[in-house]
């Protein structure tokens, strides 16, 4: 009678070394940059001393927790943060979904390889570049959007500066740098279709709609469903340079949110333990929204992270 050997994590380090030696430098990169750091967690309970380095400082428990829930910045900054993350998502969400849909019509296959190029350059543009791009195009005075405003007699409005647009300005220009390379993902979904359910559609007598809705809509749930966990769990941590970049005096009201503030209290106000507590915050609410979103997904379709 044969018997099974019981498979050990030794043997599968034995069986597939080449495999674990090539991810080998990035589970050291890994380690090193984001474990590691994770040390200087315990500055949130302690009262710094530059004296004492990171293991130093008197422990004052939750005390910037408390300090910055009860802050005048706190409701600002909760709101500033959540309205931009969620309008990313609602908006900028779908778009690629759709634009995957679309480029999987494209039957001339010369015109879908420069389709897809066209869309995934602005992914590659830098952050600097593209806030850079926004100021030259959305300058009230030279800009070429500005003075398109101007010629449709709708004032010289500077949309970077204002309150009522920054939010529309940060989105679309997120949905254009991003749709095209986070859409790859929804087509490499795509291309694992079966082409006998097309086959089958088509003789059914189905149109290029009811084809989207029927077979690839339904191929792509698994994947919106584990993309859209992970979006959920980063609602509280807006991207930081972009906005940073496209701050100003007159947009601040609406631009100021947890990351960038953490930056000016942390760095340039040196209140290093605030940070570090406003900072912790920050993670534990996304967390906390990870595991929720994942146990509600897993509940009603029973897809999940784990």
């Amino acid at each position: 009678m044969n018997v099974e050997k019981k498979e050990t994590v030794l043997n599968t380090f034995k069986r597939d070394y080449q495999l674990w030696l090539m991810i080998l430098p990035a589970i050291i990169i890994i380690f090193v940059f984001n474990y590691i750091p994770m040390y200087g967690i315990q500055l949130a309970f302690r009262e710094f001393d530059f004296t004492k380095g990171l293991t130093g400082g008197e422990w004052v428990g939750l005390k910037y927790f408390q300090q910055f829930i009860e802050s005048h910045m706190f409701t600002d900054l909760l709101k500033n943060t959540i309205s931009i993350s969620l309008a990313t998502i609602i908006v900028g969400f779908p778009a690629p979904i759709i634009l995957a849909l679309l480029i999987n019509q494209i039957k001339w296959k010369r015109g879908k390889k420069i389709l897809q190029t066209t869309v995934y350059l602005p992914h590659f543009i830098s952050i600097v570049v593209l806030v850079g791009l926004l100021n030259v195009l959305l300058s009230p005075n030279t800009g070429i959007v500005g003075n398109l405003m101007s010629a449709l007699g709708l004032g010289d409005v500077n949309l970077l500066a204002s309150t009522n647009t920054f939010i529309p300005v940060y989105v679309l220009s997120d949905i254009w740098q991003h749709v095209g390379w986070n859409s790859i993902i929804y087509l490499a979904a795509l291309a694992s279709v079966d082409p006998q359910l097309y086959d089958s559609a088509k003789i059914d007598g189905a149109n290029r709609w009811q084809i989207i809705r029927n077979v690839e809509i339904p191929a792509l749930i698994p994947t919106i469903i584990i993309l859209l966990i992970l979006n959920m769990g980063s609602i509280i941590s807006t991207g930081f340079e972009k906005i940073f970049l496209m701050q100003n005096p007159l947009n601040l009201p609406v631009s100021e949110v947890i990351e960038t503030y953490v930056y000016k209290i942390g760095i340039i106000s040196s209140q290093f333990s605030y940070a570090a507590a406003i900072g912790l915050f920050n993670t534990l609410i996304n967390f906390a929204l990870l595991v929720m979103v994942n146990y509600i997904a897993k509940r009603v379709s029973n897809i999940s992270l784990w």
